[in-house]
């Protein structure tokens, strides 16, 4: 089954979206350990009004487990959505100057975060969220997509051209080169 997340689905999907962004979620978080790192993503996930809130996550579930997520927001709330994370990390750092790497455009529907749990892989569970992610997208009237993929994870990135994403570019988040790829539906 297909739904949108709840608070209560935070311990798996905080673990499957750390397991994803890894060390972006440190720099989020402000953190250096895993275990802090996880701790401070799941109070986040249970807030609403930021970019990593149950809110903006879509689960697949599998025999009352969560076999993946998939993280998805509008371009335009980007800067919105990550100002939560602005002001934590003001706070813990007492720095004003912290800027977070814009991701999406304006004018397109994200994918920002997308994992499904190792137990279940290659059951096309990837390819589940994904068409839900196209169906929200289409339901809130968006009409292109977009996401970013590391250059060497090529089993994500052929899978994305294989449903019709194309590569129009290339976005620097911390130090990691990712390409930027759209689809218009």
């Amino acid at each position: 089954m297909i739904r949108p997340a709840t608070k209560e689905d935070y311990k798996i999907a905080v673990r499957l979206i750390y397991e994803t962004i890894g060390s972006i979620g440190r720099t989020l978080a402000g953190t250096e350990s895993d275990e802090e790192t996880i701790t401070v993503l799941e109070s986040f996930f249970r807030q609403p009004g930021n970019r990593l809130s149950y809110e903006n996550v879509i689960v697949k579930e599998i025999d009352g487990d969560v076999a993946g997520i998939l993280v998805c927001y509008h371009g335009s709330q980007s800067e919105e959505l990550d100002q939560p994370f602005v002001e934590h990390l003001q706070a813990k750092t007492q720095k004003q100057d912290i800027t977070i790497a814009r991701e999406a455009q304006t004018d397109e529907f994200y994918l920002d975060t997308l994992c499904v749990d190792k137990k279940y892989r290659g059951r096309g569970l990837a390819t589940e969220l994904i068409s839900a992610f196209e169906q929200k997208a289409k339901q809130q009237t968006h009409d292109k997509l977009s996401l970013l993929v590391e250059r060497d994870n090529l089993p994500a990135y052929h899978l994305y051209k294989k449903i019709g994403f194309q590569e129009d570019g290339t976005v620097q988040v911390g130090t990691i080169p990712f390409a930027h790829m759209i689809k218009l539906i």
